[in-house]
């Protein structure tokens, strides 16, 4: 009896200590759906959420800290290594990347070593450099560390504005109210994308929540490739009579009496 009761305080006492730091953290987007049309030069999403403490938490005696990592789809992609031979630059290897993001951006209120320790970023894949990017190497799916493929390949990504890490995008307006700006340029793959924010203080993870936007195509060129994938044989058709149509009027215009 006196082993059950003092389970019970044990228990009891572990409970109240997680829920006198229990904090809920809240996030949205202003847009959940991005589309693009033919002049589409890029847009700006806005992150904005709050932490919510409960009413018998006990303060906090640091800031606190915010992580956003937004996601785009997955598609495997292919990296060549460019050497010059005989004065002429040729393709001299490749490795496949399997399913890496085509779009990854990671949002942070401060440096990611100033917010949590290595071993953290590590176990909660924060930053770039901690994101799982697996290559095929002679048939088996793995990474190597230090590989100059994927060096360029992030480095690449980068140039083209679809790999971002910046330390100081997420702004806190208030104590616990907090915003952010998600950059997408103009060549952004389209699908869905996930959004993943995680909540620190004193080094040390609290909370997490996520949400997700899609970039859709709109407008003709989304007609002409819906028409191409679903009635492949009608496009086809209409395509090779088209250019006939095109070559017949191009024949009468500059034809020479």
């Amino acid at each position: 009896m006196k082993g059950s009761l003092a389970l019970m305080i044990v228990v009891a006492s572990l409970l109240g200590v997680n829920h006198a730091s229990a904090e809920r953290l809240v996030a949205s987007l202003t847009n959940h759906r991005v589309m693009i049309t033919s002049n589409y030069t890029g847009v700006e999403l806005v992150l904005f959420g709050s932490v919510e403490q409960d009413a018998t938490s006990s303060p906090r005696t640091g800031p606190y800290d915010i992580v956003a990592t937004i996601t785009g789809p997955r598609e495997s992609l292919r990296t060549r290594r460019k050497q010059r031979v005989l004065g002429i630059w040729v393709n001299t290897a490749a490795r496949t990347f399997i399913d890496p993001p085509s779009y990854l951006a990671v949002l942070a209120s401060r440096p990611l070593d100033a917010i949590t320790s290595a071993a953290n970023q590590r176990r909660l894949r924060l930053g770039i450099a901690n994101t799982p990017l697996p290559e095929l190497i002679h048939n088996d799916i793995g990474e190597v560390a230090n590989d100059p493929f994927r060096a360029a390949f992030v480095r690449l990504m980068r140039e083209r504005g679809l790999y971002d890490e910046e330390p100081n995008a997420i702004t806190f307006l208030t104590p616990t109210l907090f915003r952010a700006a998600i950059l997408l340029p103009a060549q952004v793959p389209i699908g869905n994308y996930d959004v993943d924010v995680r909540l620190f203080a004193d080094g040390d993870p609290i909370a997490q929540t996520d949400s997700a936007f899609e970039i859709v195509k709109v407008g003709f060129e989304q007609f002409v490739v819906n028409a191409a994938r679903e009635h492949g044989l009608l496009y086809g058709l209409a395509t090779a009579m088209m250019a006939l149509l095109t070559g017949w009027i191009a024949s009468i215009v500059f034809r020479r009496d």
